[in-house]
């Protein structure tokens, strides 16, 4: 055995995962794969007809955009090792990669935190300033609230995995998840983690509840100019849109709050799987349905670039 030469033993760790019966586990596997397969055909698909088309650059669409790459990535962090895990008997990660997908996950889940936040100040701007709308939200301004948004996640990230890591880990080495998460490698800490839950509140503070603050003010401004609107048309459609934000905002922010903003003890392994599931997988896999699929705007583009009907100029 190699001499120890800190308080940080472990080398690797084993991530237990789900745990399915034999006889399931093909089962799960087929759905999972099936399941990551949809989030990059879904996304891709989104990134490609929004990129071709002249008539979707727009403010809103490049926010889309912004949100399905994130999607993407988000889902590759985590879902192609459950996938290998479940196909093997192997299923351990260094210490080094677990910090690195720890970290990457941490980014990619603040920026779509805080990416949501400015998704309603776009559709706020839309629906009770139309005339202005392109003035206001000029490309270079949309691209300084997505930079904004970037950085928040890096460095966020960044607070909350050297605060993880810095503890000693001298085994066991088993987490109870299916990928390296802060909650669940935390458990493993030879060490009181009591400062480590006031650091997840603050932080989940700054990056969930104040975004979802935000989203809820700027929500009963826009139901308000809504409620003003004439005609009812106009009304459903501006509701429509909004709908599509409310919903993808619930999937996402609700679990990731849960998650992180409650104490380490109260955690149960089994419930924080099933969380994790949705703001990793179930919401990178709706967000292009619920977004973009039954948008008019996209499914012309599609047709269009399949060269199935001439789109209108």
């Amino acid at each position: 055995a190699e001499p120890e030469t800190n308080q940080s033993s472990v080398t690797e760790f084993i991530l237990l995962g789900f745990s399915f019966s034999p006889k399931t586990t093909p089962l799960f596997f087929s759905a999972f794969l099936t399941t990551y397969l949809l989030i990059i055909l879904g996304n891709g698909l989104i990134i490609i007809l929004i990129s071709l088309d002249s008539h979707l650059h727009t403010p809103m669409y490049f926010f889309i955009v912004t949100l399905s790459t994130l999607d993407l990535g988000y889902a590759t962090t985590t879902m192609p090792q459950m996938l290998a895990h479940l196909a093997s008997q192997k299923k351990t990660i260094s210490f080094a990669s677990c910090v690195a997908q720890m970290y990457i996950f941490l980014v990619l889940g603040v920026t779509e935190s805080w990416l949501f936040a400015i998704m309603s100040i776009d559709r706020y701007v839309a629906i009770c300033h139309p005339l202005r709308y392109k003035v206001i939200m000029s490309p270079w301004l949309c691209r300084v609230m997505v930079l904004f948004c970037g950085l928040w996640g890096v460095v966020s990230a960044l607070v909350y995995t050297v605060f993880a890591m810095r503890l000693p880990y001298c085994g066991p080495n088993k987490i109870n998840h299916f990928f390296c998460e802060v909650p669940a490698v935390l458990k493993l800490a030879c060490a009181d983690t009591s400062v480590n839950d006031q650091v997840d509140f603050i932080l989940g503070f700054s990056v969930i509840l104040v975004p979802l603050f935000l989203i809820l003010v700027i929500y009963i401004n826009i139901f308000i100019a809504i409620l003003r609107i004439r005609s009812a048309q106009g009304r459903l459609k501006a509701f429509s849109t909004c709908a599509s934000h409310i919903t993808v905002v619930t999937v996402f922010c609700v679990p990731a709050m849960v998650m992180y903003m409650k104490p380490g003890s109260e955690a149960s392994p089994e419930e924080d799987k099933k969380l994790a599931l949705f703001y990793n997988v179930i919401s990178a896999f709706l967000n292009p349905i619920i977004y973009s699929l039954r948008n008019k705007d996209v499914k012309r583009a599609f047709l269009k670039v399949m060269g199935w009907r001439r789109a209108p100029e």
